[in-house]
C-alpha cells in the first residue's frame, strides 16, 4: 500500500515529533529526575533550531502558495509566513507557562514529576490543535463571514489581555474535573509518577492525572485565541498546524527554563495584546480587501518588535524598581 503524496508530509512529520517525543520522554527522562536548567535551555534550543531549519524546509516545498487562492493576495514566502505564525503561536504560549505553574502550585505537583504530565499535555494538545485548525480552515474557505468572526474574536481578545494582567485558575469551576472526580475518587497519596492508583480495592486519580487533566481542559480555553491567530496569519492546514506542534513542543523546555524568571516579565502582556489586536485587525480588513505583497513581512517585523519591547520594558520597570527600593 502506498502513501499518497499529499500524505506523506504529514506522515513524515508526526514520526519525527514521535521520535523526538520518546527520546524526551522515554531516554532522557525515564527516571522522573528534574530537569535541570542545562537541560531545559539545551532542549528549547534544540526545538528553536528544528523550527528555524522547518522554515527552511518550507521555503524548499513551497506549502504556502494556497494562501493567493485563498485571500487573492499575492503569495507571500513561505519560510516567513510559518516564522510569523510559528512566533505568533510560541509568543501566546507564554501565556500558558503561568498556568502551568499556577495548576502544579494548585495540586502540589512534585518537579520530578511535571514532566511527565507536560509531555501527555503536549499530545492532547496535539489533537486538539489539529482538529481545530481544519475545522476553522473549513469554517473560513465555506463561510466568508467567518473571517469577521475570528478577528472579532482576536481584537476582543486583545483589549482584554491588555486590562488584566493577573491570570487565574478556578479549579472547581471546571465541568471535566467535576465529572472525572465523581467517576473517580481522587488519592491523596504522595505522587509516585503515576496517573492511577488502586486502594482499598478501588482505581483512584492521582493529584497527577487531575493537574493534566486542568491542563488539558485549559488548553482548549486557550486555543479559541490560539487557533484564530494562526488563521490571521495563513490559511494553509500544514503551515498553521505545523507552526502550533512547534510551539507547543518547545514550551514545555521553555517552562523550566523561565518558571522561575516569568514574574519578572510583568509588561509581557502587553506585547501579546498588541500582537492579537494587529492580526486581529489585519484578518477583518483582508476579508474585504487585498493586502499588499509585503504584508508577511511587516507581520514578521510587528511580532519581533512587539514581543522584544515588551521584554524590555519589564527588565526596564524591574531596574527601576530594584533602584526605588535601594534608595528608600
Amino acid at each position: 500500500m502506498t502513501i499518497p503524496d499529499h500524505i506523506m508530509p504529514w506522515v513524515l512529520f508526526h514520526v519525527f515529533i514521535l521520535a523526538m517525543l520518546a527520546i524526551d520522554l522515554g531516554w532522557l527522562h525515564r527516571k522522573h529526575q528534574v530537569m535541570s536548567l542545562r537541560q531545559a535551555l539545551t532542549w528549547t534550543a534544540v526545538w528553536i533550531s528544528c523550527a528555524l531549519l522547518f522554515a527552511v524546509l518550507q521555503q524548499w516545498m513551497g506549502f504556502a502558495a494556497g494562501d493567493q487562492q485563498q485571500t487573492g493576495a499575492p503569495a507571500a514566502k513561505p519560510a516567513v509566513v510559518f516564522l510569523t505564525a510559528y512566533l505568533v503561536e510560541l509568543s501566546l504560549s507564554v501565556d500558558n507557562l503561568f498556568v502551568f505553574i499556577l495548576v502544579f502550585r494548585y495540586f502540589a505537583i512534585p518537579p520530578q514529576h511535571q514532566h511527565r504530565a507536560l509531555f501527555w499535555g503536549v499530545m492532547g494538545a496535539m489533537v486538539l490543535r489539529l482538529v481545530f485548525i481544519l475545522a476553522g480552515v473549513a469554517l473560513l474557505n465555506r463561510f466568508h463571514w467567518v473571517a469577521y468572526v475570528f478577528g472579532a474574536i482576536l481584537l476582543w481578545t486583545g483589549v482584554k489581555m491588555w486590562r488584566h494582567q493577573q491570570t487565574e485558575i478556578h479549579p472547581e469551576h471546571n465541568p471535566v474535573l467535576r465529572v472525572l472526580r465523581k467517576l473517580m475518587p481522587v488519592s491523596h497519596q504522595p505522587i509516585d509518577g503515576r496517573f492511577v492508583v488502586r486502594e482499598d480495592g478501588r482505581w483512584r486519580a492521582t493529584p497527577l492525572l487531575v493537574a493534566l487533566v486542568m491542563l488539558e481542559t485549559t488548553d482548549v480555553v486557550f486555543a479559541v485565541d490560539s487557533v484564530p491567530a494562526v488563521l490571521a496569519v495563513t490559511r494553509e492546514p500544514w503551515i498553521a498546524y505545523t507552526s502550533n506542534v512547534f510551539a507547543i513542543l518547545g514550551l514545555r523546555s521553555l517552562y523550566f527554563a523561565l518558571a522561575g524568571l516569568l514574574p519578572l516579565f510583568k509588561a509581557l502582556h502587553y506585547g501579546l495584546s498588541f500582537i492579537l489586536i494587529f492580526i486581529g485587525a489585519k484578518m477583518v480588513i483582508g476579508a474585504f480587501w487585498a493586502l499588499p505583497h509585503w504584508m508577511p513581512w511587516a507581520s514578521l517585523g510587528v511580532v519581533i518588535g512587539s514581543i522584544a519591547a515588551s521584554v524590555l520594558w519589564s527588565l526596564i520597570e524591574r531596574s527601576r524598581q530594584q533602584v526605588n527600593a535601594a534608595t528608600r
